[in-house]
């Protein structure tokens, strides 16, 4: 099993959300979920899997969460599989409740939608 490479979405706008995202955050919490990509690109998904860096939210539908922790800052991060070893990152946020916001989840599957029609060939 070759290990993930994860990538952010740019829509066709040029804006990414969550390179944005991750701009606004502070240095711990942006050093904190980039390290958490790394690691889990270096690692595997099982490894992330195992160590709570990743999740799966939902497998029919393809979506999962990047999860950091700074102090009480919880950062999530959705993506999706596309194929191989490749993964696209379609937004982050941080959260406040122990539910999965139901807005988030289907703005990642919105995005994911976008991110489908803007690569039709692959």
């Amino acid at each position: 099993m070759e290990n993930p490479e994860f990538e952010s979405f740019e829509r066709s706008n040029g804006h990414d959300e969550f390179d944005n995202w991750l701009q606004e955050l502070s240095l711990k919490d942006r050093a904190k979920m980039l390290q958490v990509i790394t690691d889990a690109q270096e690692q595997s998904l099982l490894v992330a899997q195992r160590m709570t860096w990743v999740k799966k939210i939902d497998t029919e539908k393809n979506l999962y969460e990047l999860r950091s922790k700074v102090a009480k800052n919880i950062q999530r991060a959705l993506y999706f599989h596309v194929e191989g070893p490749r993964y696209v990152i379609t937004h982050g946020f941080t959260k406040k409740t122990q539910k999965k916001p139901p807005t988030e989840i289907n703005h990642a599957l919105a995005l994911r939608k976008e991110w489908r029609n803007q690569n039709e060939d692959q």
